[in-house]
């Protein structure tokens, strides 16, 4: 992840292409392999350690440790230092902001239908 006043590394976000291609429990289905591939299969969960043991999988290789501890706090939601499948999951879709607009748009569009069958 960048730091303050550093651009990061660039990462193309194929998620928006890969939902429209697979539908949403596809999509799911890709994350879930994907979390298989970076966990600790001892612990069931992504470290820090198992993340930088499997990050050339993914062309991350050259990612500083720093920068590991980073994407692994961004999505930490409970603290615990580590990934969960579903923190994985969240964290995937937050940073993608193609399907994050998609959702905004979604969720607008069925607020909107909900307010003109209630009437409003």
């Amino acid at each position: 992840m960048a730091g303050f006043g550093k651009p990061g590394p660039y990462f193309e976000d194929l998620l928006p292409a890969m939902a429209e291609k697979l539908g949403g429990d596809g999509l799911m289905r890709e994350l879930c392999n994907g979390f298989k591939l970076l966990m600790d299969k001892d612990k069931g969960v992504i470290t820090v350690e198992s993340l930088k043991m499997n990050a050339a999988t993914l062309g991350l290789q050259d990612l500083r440790d720093d920068e590991l501890v980073s994407m692994v706090r961004e999505g930490d939601l409970d603290g615990d230092g580590a990934l969960s499948e579903m923190e994985f999951c969240v964290l995937m879709v937050r940073l993608s902001p193609g399907l994050m607009q998609e959702s905004q748009l979604l969720l607008e569009e069925i607020l909107e239908d909900e307010l003109d069958t209630a009437g409003f």
